[in-house]
């Protein structure tokens, strides 16, 4: 058993970054949720005459830590709608956070493979920032590996299909090729579940462009993924510039008309511009005929999310809304919004985090927003799933602002049914394993010295 002391939470509010991002510090109202969290599950584990572990790893528990950041971020614009009576009635916290009634579709998973030819270039110490690489495997790389991956992702959480993603690297640099990829998604067929495989493509690195014709055919990608800020010499391009261009005409004339690109998330301030949005509107009118899945939304760590405002010309999702509203590309059209990392960071930020869900679901269009955590670079994505089961936008929030009620239809929508229509597969839910063990523990790194020392090793 794992934690048998029930030292940790099971919503991991903390300040772990998917190393795209240096960590950024926790608030006074953060440090105060986590504080009254610890506090009610020692009183409630008492009056209910259990172990703390026994406790936080019930609904009860996760009902409990959910309400104590309510208390934390009172009168704030979101809020996490569970009753206060769920604290201490499991049946009552299992209807609210713990009951698996969703198709979970994750659009966004990450493995590395600890047996890569990467692994002789990169250093002794690759990764060993993670917590999760002290998990006690040696060597240390696999407890990053396709095993963990499956079991956090397919074991320890609600999670029924996923698209396995990749991370900017040079063709001989990769922590995950594409034959590794291939492997662990026969693994997880095997298993019952689905999981798809994206493409990696920079089109302004050499050798990629002509390496999508053997990614389509040979290895049947369901997408192609690619990051506009990274490339040789850390110069970027833009979707609409002609490296860009040709890239999607390549896409479109293979017939894999699915381009995921990460937006936001900055690299610090290497090819910056490149992280913004301005070109998402752009070639969405260009290509009508293809879907743009926009990586994070465009959302950037320390851009407060507000209301949009165009005068304001604010970095961060604003870039995403604006570039859309400029090039009059409507909700419900060819662009949708995913919330890897993204969700993840805002869910320790109530109000922003209302603000941000009722942008993209409004200006992209509640069939157009996507379920993504970035796992496993966060761990078992379960946490992030009972949050946002029971994430609420306030109701001043959506007088004011024409935002959506988060009702179960529109979170079942955002869950997996509309990355079903993206992806073409049929929802199928599946029962939750009875094999979990849950950690609770996050993953990546939490101080600005890790971040900068992964920046070093050359993984981002």
């Amino acid at each position: 058993m794992i934690d048998p002391e029930g030292t940790r939470l099971p919503i991991k509010i903390d300040t772990t970054s998917n190393g795209e991002f240096a960590p950024v510090p926790l608030s006074k109202k953060n440090l105060l949720g986590n504080r009254l969290a610890h506090e009610s599950a020692s009183q409630n584990s008492r009056r209910l005459g259990v172990s703390r572990r026994s406790f936080l790893v019930s609904a009860c528990g996760t009902a409990s830590t959910l309400l104590a950041f309510n208390h934390a971020n009172a009168a704030s614009g979101g809020y996490f709608d569970i009753p206060r009576e769920a604290a201490m009635d499991q049946q009552l916290a299992q209807a609210a956070v713990g009951a698996k009634r969703e198709f979970i579709f994750d659009v966004q998973g990450h493995f590395v493979d600890p047996t890569g030819a990467w692994v002789k270039k990169a250093s002794p110490d690759a990764f060993k920032w993670s917590p999760k690489a002290s998990c006690g495997k040696q060597p240390h790389l696999d407890c990053l590996g396709p095993e963990e991956f499956v079991k956090d992702v397919f074991r320890d959480s609600d999670t029924d299909m996923m698209v396995l993603s990749f991370v900017p690297s040079a063709p001989d640099s990769e922590p995950l090729t594409i034959q590794a990829a291939d492997a662990v998604r026969q693994i997880v067929d095997r298993m019952g579940k689905r999981l798809l495989v994206h493409g990696r493509v920079n089109p302004n690195q050499a050798g990629d462009l002509e390496r999508m014709d053997e990614l389509k055919e040979r290895w049947k990608v369901s997408a192609w993924k690619t990051y506009t800020q990274f490339g040789p010499g850390g110069k970027g391009f833009f979707l609409s510039d002609d490296v860009g261009t040709k890239f999607i005409e390549k896409a479109r004339a293979l017939g894999v008309k699915t381009i995921c690109v990460h937006k936001g998330l900055p690299f610090g301030p290497r090819s910056y511009e490149h992280s913004q949005c301005s070109d998402v509107g752009v070639v969405a009118k260009r290509f009508p005929d293809v879907k743009f899945l926009i990586y994070h939304s465009g959302f950037v760590t320390d851009v407060k999310e507000q209301p949009y405002d165009a005068a304001a010309k604010r970095d961060g999702i604003d870039t995403l809304v604006r570039s859309l509203l400029d090039n009059g590309v409507k909700p419900g059209t060819n662009v949708y919004a995913e919330l890897g990392s993204t969700w993840r960071f805002l869910m320790r930020e109530p109000e922003q985090a209302a603000h941000a869900l009722g942008k993209l679901i409004k200006y992209c269009g509640e069939d157009h927003v996507l379920w993504g955590t970035d796992s496993i670079w966060y761990g078992s994505p379960q946490d992030q799933i009972q949050a946002f089961r029971t994430f609420q936008i306030g109701r001043e929030l959506r007088d004011k602002h024409g935002y959506a009620e988060m009702t179960p239809a529109l979170r079942a929508k955002i869950f997996g049914l509309n990355a079903a229509k993206v992806y073409g597969v049929t929802p199928t839910a599946r029962k939750a394993s009875n094999e979990r063990d849950p950690h609770f523990m996050t993953y990546g790194p939490k101080t600005r010295r890790e971040f900068l020392n992964l920046l070093r090793m050359g993984v981002v």
